[in-house]
């Protein structure tokens, strides 16, 4: 059983699927690794690295794969490389891409999608929309203090005191709650808001100050919040704007897999903070937590500069592969037996990340997409 690790072509991707660390447990278990030459290059290792832990570099690697692993899709060319009947493992927003899960079906292939894993314990360390997580939210800290024109510590010197830095954090899932820990290593003062009841005591187990704007909670399935009314939203808003107002530095983190991100922030609560004041959304690129964000472009709105993050866990490639490989390795060990890849389709981990199988589409909610749009071919 041979595993091809793809070289990504998407512009901005940096990382890699798996990392020379992550391989010894892979040959052990009876499979051999190929890689196309370059790959892990933007993560900064070498192919050398790979052929040290026991991998081939070969540019075909794929066209004799059982098993590709990637962390985008692979594209249309590049999967008609790759045998009939192989499987595929990346992340892979099917109800986004009904296109590409139409390819997929009609050339056989058996698609897992990384964002698919179940929340549940026994699927922990398969979770790397949690572990991409972890890197954005570490990521959209160093970007608001870098952009911040200011020390996000207090200091007291010889010469007067100045002030620590305010900042306010949105959104308490995994993101956020790194992104509240490293702004308080730096030092800044921090407060942090979500509409989820349990997300309290986790902000101010970090050290931060948690934000009570007096409203019902909105618990939801798989740990993130429910959806809000337009009532809500707007009450919200309305409570938050002085917080807003009165911080040197926003960072908002809330997202849901597979749904617009929800506007937590107008423009006009963004045009009350004070000059120089910075924001970063990391949800930018499921359409913003903070109206008029741009993903991967810098907005200045009032006397703020607002941030909008494009692929933010590729901007720090190394760590992002080395956890995002840790999460393929366990997927990979889960569906294997006696030394050949085998899923097990009545597992609730591998029924839930199947997207096709067998040249069907078995995803349930692709399958309900295709069904609401007549079977046509959509982006």
């Amino acid at each position: 059983m041979r595993i091809a690790i793809a070289r990504e072509t998407l512009p901005g991707e940096a990382r890699v699927a798996l990392v020379p660390d992550a391989l010894g447990a892979l040959i052990n278990a009876g499979y051999e690794v190929a890689l196309q030459p370059g790959a892990g290059h933007g993560a900064m290792m070498t192919d050398e690295a790979y052929q040290h832990a026991g991998a081939v570099v070969d540019e075909a690697a794929m066209a004799q794969a059982d098993l590709v692993v990637s962390v985008q899709p692979l594209p249309p060319d590049a999967l008609q490389e790759i045998p009939r009947g192989a499987a595929t493992i990346s992340f892979f927003p099917a109800n986004q891409r009904l296109r590409e899960v139409l390819l997929r079906r009609d050339h056989g292939v058996t698609t897992f999608a990384m964002e698919y894993v179940p929340r549940i314990s026994r699927a922990q360390s398969m979770d790397a929309l949690s572990s991409q997580s972890l890197v954005a939210g570490y990521r959209g800290a160093i970007v608001a203090a870098g952009r911040l024109r200011q020390f996000f510590p207090l200091n007291m010197t010889a010469a007067g005191t100045l002030p620590p830095a305010q900042v306010v954090v949105l959104g308490a899932g995994v993101a956020g709650l790194q992104a509240i820990a490293t702004c308080r290593r730096l030092g800044a003062v921090v407060k942090g808001y979500d509409v989820r009841a349990a997300a309290a005591e986790e902000i101010r187990s970090m050290g931060a100050i948690a934000i009570d704007l007096e409203l019902p909670t909105l618990e939801g399935a798989g740990g993130y919040a429910r959806e809000m009314t337009e009532d809500r939203a707007a009450l919200q808003q309305e409570r938050l704007a002085p917080y807003i107002a009165a911080a040197d530095a926003l960072i908002t983190t809330a997202a849901v897999p597979g749904r617009r991100a929800p506007v937590l922030v107008t423009r006009a609560m963004v045009e009350q903070m004070k000059m120089g004041s910075v924001v970063v959304d990391l949800a930018a690129e499921s359409g913003g937590n903070v109206e008029g964000v741009v993903a991967g472009k810098v907005v200045q709105m009032g006397q703020a500069q607002l941030w909008g993050g494009s692929n933010v866990p590729s901007q720090m490639p190394a760590p992002a592969s080395r956890l995002y490989a840790h999460n393929v390795s366990a997927v990979i060990k889960l569906m294997t037996a006696d030394q050949q890849f085998a899923p097990d389709f009545t597992d609730e981990i591998v029924s839930a990340m199947c997207v096709t199988h067998a040249g069907e589409v078995v995803h349930q909610q692709t399958r309900t997409l295709l069904t609401e749009t007549g079977g046509t071919i959509g982006e």
